[in-house]
């Protein structure tokens, strides 16, 4: 082996959360202790997300092997794209390798013997085994990485699926521009159509902008603008509808700040089937999604109904079984959406009995359902509201994106900071 390549044991957590991991790790050997093994298959039968990754590496393994045979397992086998898996810019050059020795290493105490142990006793074996060669644990057990620092052994995390590491790098949808915006393009067109005003801009080195992205100048007497289009060079903006005035009030809501409005803006174009809105508690995100969701719905006509759902994931204690249909079970995770339509439903100068008549009629056209029964649902001209999408993970996310058909709108609030 060249001093370049490196060997990558992985931890069991790890092909617990990505099973295609074997294959991530480009022209490097993949090493899997038995231990790991061993928990794999302690962890197979089931139902939930975690049994089915462990189904499915598997039977990654057992193509691999059958691939190779048995007799390559003391030089490794050759890594190849299984049929049908998309790895991105991932190619498999290495090889995997298994644990076929009893671990020998010595010198290091770790004490009761529990598979983690059994796991670093097996990295330390194969780093004496290859001297020459970096030996690298993979794992998500932040307490298995710090044993292993503590015995001298690299350990990393598993950051394959990972966006950012840095949150304030996020993408925010939003752009501050320059006081000299207007001059910097002297060959700016503009016209209006249909009661807006467009502009079409040649875009600067600086101005990398994407489409649906909201552009100002920090100054809420001036115009904000979106980017409707980005091609050949040049932008379609579009001056954004004001919200933030009572003539064009949301469902009797209008937008307090810049961001609601930009937020309001998205959810009231029909154009714009996907939306996130991400904020820490308090910022209105389920209420002015909840409102624009009404206002098409019951105004509009453009959707059927609304659907709320989101992951079941408590604070503190679980309450344990829920009694009743469906939605009564879901009547507890709920208590946002209630409070919310409240606010909708219940105009100041309104009587008690109208004010539960209405809340009745907007309830009738809002279904609550359940992300445990989603997979295999078709939403066919639905308003779907995703509430605390920060829980899902990114399998149960693309399983309900599958699901919505054109006509459906599909909306994630959540606040990443939570995870």
């Amino acid at each position: 082996m060249s001093q370049k390549k490196r060997i990558y044991v992985l931890d069991t957590n790890v092909l617990m959360h990505d099973p295609s991991a074997v294959f991530r790790f480009e022209e490097h050997d993949v090493y899997l202790p038995m231990m790991v093994l061993e928990e794999l298959d302690a962890a197979k039968k089931g139902t939930s997300e975690v049994s089915r990754n462990v189904r499915q590496v598997s039977r990654f393994l057992n193509e691999l092997l059958e691939a190779n045979g048995a007799n390559t397992l003391d030089k490794g086998i050759a890594l190849k794209r299984p049929d049908g898996l998309d790895l991105g810019r991932h190619k498999p050059r290495g090889h995997l390798r298994f644990q076929t020795t009893a671990s020998k290493a010595n010198g290091h105490n770790f004490g009761t013997v529990i598979p983690d142990n059994q796991i670093l006793h097996a990295v330390l074996q194969l780093r004496e085994d290859h001297p020459r060669t970096p030996v690298v644990l993979v794992t998500k057990d932040i307490n298995l990485r710090i044993k292993a620092k503590i015995h001298g052994i690299s350990a990393e995390d598993y950051e394959n699926d990972r966006a950012l590491d840095d949150l304030a790098l996020l993408y925010t949808g939003v752009d501050l521009l320059k006081p000299e915006f207007w001059g910097r393009h002297p060959e700016l067109e503009s016209w209006s159509e249909r009661g807006r005003t467009y502009y079409r801009v040649k875009l600067k080195r600086d101005e990398r902008w994407h489409p649906n992205q909201f552009l100002h100048f920090g100054d809420d007497n001036q115009v904000a603008l979106r980017v409707l289009r980005v091609e050949g060079g040049k932008a379609v903006l579009q001056i954004v509808d004001d919200y933030q005035n009572n003539p064009h009030r949301v469902w009797g809501i209008s937008a307090r700040n810049r961001e609601q409005n930009f937020g309001l803006n998205v959810l009231m174009d029909p154009e714009v089937d996907f939306v996130t809105l991400l904020g820490t508690a308090g910022t209105g995100k389920t209420l002015l999604a909840l409102a624009a969701g009404l206002a098409q719905t019951m105004d509009q006509q453009r959707y059927k109904e609304i659907i709320v759902t989101r992951a079941t994931v408590p604070v503190g204690e679980d309450i344990g079984f829920l009694p009743g249909t469906e939605e009564e079970k879901m009547t507890p995770w709920m208590g946002a959406l209630n409070d919310n339509l409240e606010v909708l439903a219940s105009p100041q100068d309104s009587s008690n009995w109208a004010r539960q008549a209405t809340n009745d009629l907007l309830s009738s056209r809002i279904k609550v359902r359940s992300m445990s029964f989603m997979r295999g649902r078709t939403f066919l001209s639905r308003y779907v509201i995703v509430d605390e999408a920060q829980n899902l993970t990114p399998k149960l996310m693309k399983t309900l994106l599958i699901g919505a058909v054109p006509g459906t709108k599909m909306v994630c609030l959540g606040n990443v900071e939570q995870i």
